[in-house]
């Protein structure tokens, strides 16, 4: 398989990324990827309604994780050999049933089987990027991914604060009223106005699974990516999932003075159009090292001096936030430009990565926090992207060098 593209020319000619475009991506990433994070810090609240244990209660936002890495593996992959616009709806259709399901269930088994299905059907913005991707042009694809990226950091920042302002307001089952209408609205407008594309490939759908173990074993760059930012991202899943707990149990805030600190965290969003046009400009190694450094120090404020309390919290936030997603467009720019027609499967796997990462943060901070309060988190937080660097900087340059023509 020829694993490098030099000029990569937009797919569907017809179709230009206009700024309106690129927003709408953008606006429709952050709606959906918002449903994987409306419950992180509402899970006491569901908790306690439904009879569920603490140790329990932390798998909601696993399970909803490893839906979701399992729906990139085995439903991405399709946006390579269907129709994507039409993909898109029918996965963004299965996600309002389930989110209108989990407004009225009241069994802790059949709430958790609904999550890990709302964290499947959710994989609908991991078709859009690469759709984006394909309708860019080579010389703006970083930018472009990047101020989607940016939306879809929002969405993920913004989904806490939405749901910790309503559930204090009108309960936590609201939170899924509001996640289903704007999902019905999301789902409209891909109708509507996102353009269609009809792939290329052909092949039968196993085959299509099959070839992602050729694209893993023959493209370094994507393997090595992935080991970054699922790191990183299991740093970033840690800390937004304990920090609610820490919040509210050590400093006594409400959930809308947890939506204000998730609000401050949303600066971090700012870093994506930065890492897009640095990618671009061809300095994705030295952006890739200032991102995986800054991630080692994030966690420093509250290690050195536990008394900055709430204030050492928000930088922490906020500088792990700026180095995660600054890592994560980086990676996305390297992995389009190796094989066009396998951008939805190079996205896939990317992307399952980077959420099986995610759910093992998410599934360590109740423990952590439990056991080792707040310390143990940090330092757990830290040794992720430690590994991360260590791992670049043993074998980083060679494979940038790799893609140095892409």
């Amino acid at each position: 398989m020829n694993t490098r593209v030099e000029t990569l020319a937009p797919e569907n000619p017809g179709v230009k990324m206009t700024r309106g475009l690129i927003l709408l991506f953008s606006f429709c990433c952050g709606a959906i990827v918002a449903n994987l994070y409306y419950t992180q810090p509402i899970t006491a609240l569901i908790a306690a309604d439904i009879h569920m244990s603490g140790g329990t209660a932390s798998l909601i936002v696993s399970l909803t994780q490893i839906g979701y890495a399992l729906g990139l593996f085995f439903l991405v992959p399709l946006g390579d050999l269907l129709e994507n616009r039409k993909l898109m709806i029918a996965t963004a259709l299965v996600a309002i049933v389930s989110l209108a399901a989990s407004a009225f269930v009241h069994q802790p088994g059949a709430f958790l089987a609904i999550s890990f299905l709302i964290g499947f059907s959710s994989v609908a913005v991991q078709l859009l990027i690469p759709l984006a991707a394909h309708l860019a042009s080579d010389e703006s694809r970083g930018r472009v991914v990047g101020t989607i990226m940016s939306g879809l950091l929002l969405g993920i920042l913004l989904s806490r604060p939405i749901a910790s302002v309503i559930a204090d307001h009108f309960g936590w089952r609201a939170v899924f009223g509001y996640a289903t209408v704007l999902m019905v609205v999301v789902t409209t407008v891909l109708a509507l106005t996102i353009p269609s594309r009809q792939p290329d490939h052909k092949a039968t759908y196993f085959q299509l699974i099959r070839s992602l173990e050729s694209l893993v074993a023959s493209m370094p760059v994507l393997r090595q990516r992935s080991l970054f930012q699922g790191l990183m991202f299991a740093s970033f899943s840690l800390f937004w999932t304990a920090v609610p707990v820490e919040l509210m149990h050590h400093y006594g805030l409400s959930q809308s003075a947890i939506a204000v600190f998730a609000l401050v965290g949303a600066i971090g969003a700012t870093s994506a159009p930065i890492a897009g046009r640095l990618a671009d400009a061809g300095h994705t190694r030295r952006a890739t090292l200032i991102a995986l450094g800054v991630g080692c120090f994030s966690y420093l404020p509250v290690l050195v001096d536990p008394r900055l309390g709430v204030i050492g919290l928000v930088m922490t936030g906020i500088i792990l936030d700026f180095a995660v997603q600054m890592n994560m467009v980086l990676g996305q720019r390297e992995i389009y430009a190796l094989h066009a027609p396998s951008r939805s499967r190079l996205n896939a796997l990317y992307m399952t990565s980077i959420f099986i990462g995610g759910a093992v943060g998410s599934a360590l901070a109740s423990e952590l926090y439990e056991h080792g309060g707040w310390a143990w988190v940090a330092i757990v937080g830290t040794l992720f992207p430690v590994l991360a660097l260590a791992r670049f900087l043993t074998i980083g340059r060679p494979v940038m060098a790799s893609t140095s023509q892409t």
